[in-house]
């Protein structure tokens, strides 16, 4: 059968799936440090998911008043709700210092103070002087179009520095050799039809989340987080899967993001009696706490009776206060996607949203240097030879149970540079390829052609579907034992009906009917782990809320959840301990405290 498939093969020092923030400054980075680099993509790079990121990136750069790195440690740990490790946030709140001023020096276009410095707005969680003082002015801005900012500059600077770029093909399996090492990925051409080995000293896997997985998220319908499903099938467990970021503002009925930046401005949040309603639940920051509290805050006003509309189910998000000079300046993609998403001019009226799906603070564990790590032989920290992970695609774990709105596209920079600063000291540019088995690529192969020739009774679209409704309606911003054990059974049944699924394109040239099976097969295994983990887990902390068990247990919880999914869906749950140390004396560990803002 293997035969039947002919491959082409590439040889690089580094491979890189995926192609967004933090595959291209990966990507960029390895190309610079002289590693022959190449980067696989199922969508043209700037296409990429990390071009709809709006608010900005956080840094304690101190251009709009007092602040420190050490601040921003602080309020990290704190929004983690203390379940992040605490040497990568020391890694990632230091290094994103210079991360941001590279970035700036690459090119990217942030918005300037009258004194030519970035532009710098506060953001949820983002406080100074350890939690005593003001809310911090962290997030350094592209008005509202920052990640677009930053992705196209990354692009262009991969392309300067000679790295390859292999658009439109679609990595189907990780090559594992007997060692446990990954030595490459099997990838089809989606415009071809043809398949090709990449393979590499290393493979870094930038796949982004799989918020896919729910009906109403905030990500591109590419987010379907194909590198945590090679991962699983490479038989490794993910960790920390329980823990689903909804963002407070999605555009109700689009689902579409209106960026935390907009409360960042001033935007206040108001209920069916024109309330201001976050004075009642977080008295200091009100509108500016984290996402998980703003989240659960909304969905109560919404439960009580307060929401606004026909059906009293959702909320208003005011801007009309903030004057249309602001809104030009600092928001302008934000009243265009109000206009186009919800007909509403913002400068009159407010715009109608809801809790939407909009990030994964689980994934694939990595230490801080982007290495992949497994729990083997007692050792939670064992690394796998050749494998790594950046982005929303990894769990390194800096945003623990619950991320702080713009240190994503930070995470994204910072694990991305950091990968390459590491393949810098670990790789021999041009060193021989180990030799692969005969029948390395068996498996992938074998897979492939059975999910080609499916001839189930069931459409991919009609088993997504019940995937994303059971994920919306069980592992939602409240959740309970009996709707998790309900979720449990029905998203069990949902991935075995996946063995009846039916592909009706047999051919591989631009095959969007077998690739959607594919990227289906990549959220359902996740969709389990999610489930499970949430299920296991009889505590509250960060974006997991129990109404069963509404105290955080650090007794019993204050440990990371690793979640292995196999082929038949059945899972296995073990532990890894949260890093309750710091890489330097220069910062003290935070230790656990009730979380209030």
């Amino acid at each position: 059968m293997a035969a039947a498939y002919k491959i082409q093969e590439h040889k690089f020092d580094m491979i890189v799936v995926g192609a967004g923030g933090a595959g291209l400054r990966a990507t960029f980075g390895l190309a610079q440090k002289g590693l022959k680099t190449a980067c696989i993509t199922k969508v043209f790079p700037t296409r990429s998911h990390t071009v709809a990121a709006q608010g900005g990136i956080s840094a304690a750069l101190g251009n709009m008043g007092e602040d420190d790195w050490r601040y921003h440690f602080f309020d990290t740990v704190k929004g983690s709700d203390w379940l992040g490790d605490q040497d990568a946030i020391e890694y990632m709140c230091r290094e994103a210092i210079p991360a941001i001023i590279e970035l700036e020096h690459q090119g990217v276009p942030f918005s300037r103070t009258d004194e030519g410095k970035i532009y710098q707005r506060p953001f949820g969680g983002m406080t100074t002087k350890y939690g005593e003082g003001p809310p911090a002015q962290r997030t350094c801005a592209a008005a509202d179009r920052t990640g677009h900012a930053i992705l196209h500059t990354l692009y262009q600077q991969s392309l300067a520095h000679d790295a390859q770029f292999f658009v439109e093909y679609f990595a189907l399996d990780l090559i594992m050799d007997a060692d446990g090492a990954c030595r490459g990925v099997l990838a089809l051409n989606m415009a071809e039809g043809t398949l090709h080995l990449f393979r590499a000293q290393g493979t870094v896997l930038a796949t982004g989340g799989y918020g896919r997985a729910y009906f109403s998220a905030t990500s591109a319908h590419t987010c379907t987080g194909d590198g945590g499903g090679m991962a699983l099938r490479a038989g490794l467990g993910l960790q920390d899967m329980e823990f689903v970021q909804f963002h407070p503002t999605g555009i109700y009925g689009a689902g579409c993001l209106i960026t935390e930046g907009v409360r960042g401005e001033g935007g206040i949040l108001r209920n069916a009696n024109g309330e201001r309603f976050m004075e009642r639940y977080a008295p200091s920051v009100k509108d500016l706490a984290p996402r998980d509290m703003v989240s659960r805050s909304m969905t109560i006003e919404i439960r009580e009776g307060r929401g606004v509309g026909e059906h009293k189910d959702h909320i208003l998000l005011d801007l009309t206060h903030l004057g249309p000079e602001v809104i030009h300046e600092k928001l302008p993609g934000i009243a265009e996607s109000a206009r186009i998403f919800a007909n509403v001019d913002v400068e009159k009226q407010p715009i109608p949203v809801i809790p939407t799906v909009h990030y994964n603070m689980g994934g694939i564990p990595t230490n801080y240097h982007g290495e992949v790590v497994q729990l083997r032989h007692g050792n939670p920290d064992s690394v796998v030879p050749g494998l790594y992970a950046i982005g929303e695609a990894a769990c390194v774990s800096v945003h623990g149970a619950n991320r702080l709105g713009s240190n994503s596209l930070l995470d994204l920079v910072v694990f991305g540079r950091a990968v390459a600063n590491r393949c810098a000291e670990t790789i021999t540019s041009d060193a021989p390829h180990a030799k692969l088995a005969d029948d390395a690529c068996d498996q992938a192969l074998s897979r492939l052609d059975k999910l080609r020739n499916a001839s189930g009774g069931t459409p991919t679209a009609v088993i997504r579907d019940k995937m994303q409704r059971t994920m919306q309606a069980d592992a939602a911003v409240f959740r309970t034992g009996e709707t998790l054990a309900d979720g449990v059974r029905k998203i069990r049944e949902i991935n075995a009906s996946f063995a009846d699924v039916k592909v009706s394109d047999k051919s591989l040239i631009w095959n969007s009917d077998l690739i959607e099976t594919y990227e289906l097969s990549n959220l359902l295994s996740q969709a389990v782990a999610t489930m499970v983990s949430a299920e296991n887990r009889t505590e509250s902390r960060g974006a997991h809320a129990r109404e069963d068990f509404p105290e955080r247990d650090d007794v019993n919880w204050h440990k990371h959840t690793l979640c292995w999914v196999d082929d038949d869906g059945q899972t296995r749950i073990d532990y890894r301990p949260v890093h309750m140390y710091t890489l330097t004396n220069d910062v003290d560990v935070v230790p656990p405290k009730k979380r209030v803002y």
